[in-house]
């Protein structure tokens, strides 16, 4: 069947799958690229600051949102490559119905909380109201970002990552659209910006249902199909609050380290914004070949190939490590150029912080290629609670030692902080990948003796 991860070549598998995904992963990052780009550049410091601030704090939102769809995805894959069809249908709409309900509660609680976690984490007046009025309209959409992540999950989970990219494109071509006759033609400010996000990710939503309906029989669901199966929401609920609650600790980590940022003033803030969307753009194909890995691992667990599995692990840690280098020297040499994207040159201080933070951060960026690898096998064989306690180790590890290190070198003490989490997740999954495969050999050699016998 055509998405079959469990024959053929390894390596065409996983870079014919992920290629789709890395490209949906810029893209995707082009979403809030843009509007960076677009709001810094023509309205100004404070309102790129006050975009900033608001990101990771909607991240959190959408993120615990996606890791639910990342446990449904993987839960989905598993009975795609046993061949479960039926299942699989049930397990659709139980993840669909759940996930809708849930979608919106979690919007109107944001909403609602908004200004007051702005406050808390300590953003500063000046741009206070434009980041909320930014968070409020992003909140509202929310039902929009579930609905396109879950639908690109499940596609993705029988072997389809090229249809998820189509409409990601479109969505994103027609945020950048919207967002400069927001801002620029009605002069909305950044909640023009919010705007065009939000009506470009429910086109996104839009166009993968009514593909799914049109096209894809295997999970498209009928009036009476609408049911929830007790057993699956069990499952559904095991795998999904794992990746969930990695996803939401890992961009907790992250507001509490705008918290340490935030006291250095909008010139720190504002290139600590920009930093981070580089970041976010540079670091996307490792996430998409930690998706090509957790979907194909799953796809094989579930048809019972464990060979394939490792062979996978291996030749994509070779893939991503050769991205990473390449891109740090890139990210090295360029760093000023590609500061002068997002602020006006007579912003030199803005631009300095962020020269010396993409510098920095370069030199760590293979590490963060390994960290994605590791994920991704353990979320694609099941192992969801290592991937959270390495998560939350690292993000741990990052925000003491970002707030330790503050008064002594400034933004870039997040760099180490950053790396030193890194290097925490790779030990502890190192550690946890040998276990897994001694675990393994003893399981193949006690079947191999009972069959024997």
């Amino acid at each position: 069947m055509k998405g079959d991860m469990t024959e053929g070549s390894t390596s065409k598998i996983l870079i014919t799958f992920a290629i789709p995904m890395v490209l949906g992963n810029i893209f995707q990052q082009l979403y809030n690229t843009t509007d960076a780009i677009i709001v810094g550049r023509l309205i100004g410091k404070n309102a790129l600051a006050s975009v900033g601030v608001a990101n990771p704090i909607m991240s959190i939102a959408i993120f615990f949102i996606f890791g639910i769809c990342i446990g449904t995805s993987v839960l989905m894959s598993q009975l795609f490559g046993a061949g479960k069809y039926n299942a699989l249908k049930r397990e659709v709409s139980t993840a669909l119905i759940v996930g809708t309900l849930f979608s919106i509660a979690m919007s109107i609680i944001c909403i609602l909380l908004s200004r007051w976690i702005l406050t808390v984490t300590g953003t500063p007046e000046e741009i206070l109201n434009d980041a909320d009025i930014y968070l409020k309209i992003i909140f509202g959409g929310l039902i929009f970002s579930f609905l396109y992540n879950f639908y690109s999950s499940a596609l993705r989970a029988i072997g389809d990552s090229k249809t998820p990219l189509i409409f990601l494109i479109i969505s994103c071509i027609l945020n950048g659209i919207l967002c400069i006759i927001f801002v620029v033609v009605f002069k909305l400010g950044v909640a023009g910006s919010a705007i065009a996000t939000v009506i470009a990710q429910g086109v996104s939503s839009l166009l993968c249902i009514a593909y799914i309906y049109m096209k894809i029989p295997l999970i498209k669901l009928k009036k009476k199909e609408y049911i929830i199966d007790k057993p699956l929401l069990r499952r559904t609920i095991q795998y999904s609050w794992v990746s969930a609650l990695q996803q939401t600790c890992l961009y907790i980590g992250k507001l509490l380290v705008q918290g340490v940022v935030n006291p250095f003033g909008t010139n720190a803030i504002a290139a600590y914004n920009s930093v981070t969307r580089v970041d976010a753009f540079l670091l996307s194909p490792g996430d998409s070949f930690a998706a090509s890995v957790a979907t194909y691992s799953a796809q094989n667990k579930g048809a019972g190939k464990k060979e394939r599995i490792v062979e996978g692990y291996k030749k994509s840690n070779i893939i991503i490590t050769v991205y990473c280098l390449i891109t740090a020297v890139i990210v090295f040499i360029w760093a000023e150029k590609i500061m002068n994207l997002f602020v006006a040159a007579s912003e030199k201080q803005v631009i300095s912080i962020g020269v010396q933070y993409l510098k920095i951060m370069s030199v760590f960026y293979v590490l963060s290629g390994f960290c994605n690898i590791f994920q991704g096998f353990f979320r694609g064989v099941g192992k969801l609670r290592i991937t959270l306690v390495a998560t939350l180790g690292q993000i741990s590890i990052r925000v003491l030692l970002s707030y330790l290190l503050a008064p002594y070198f400034g933004v870039p003490s997040v760099c180490y902080g950053i790396a030193v989490g890194w290097i925490f997740m790779i030990t502890y999954e190192g550690i946890s990948l040998r276990k897994y495969f001694k675990d393994s050999a003893k399981e193949n050699l006690s079947s191999k003796e009972i069959i024997t016998a």
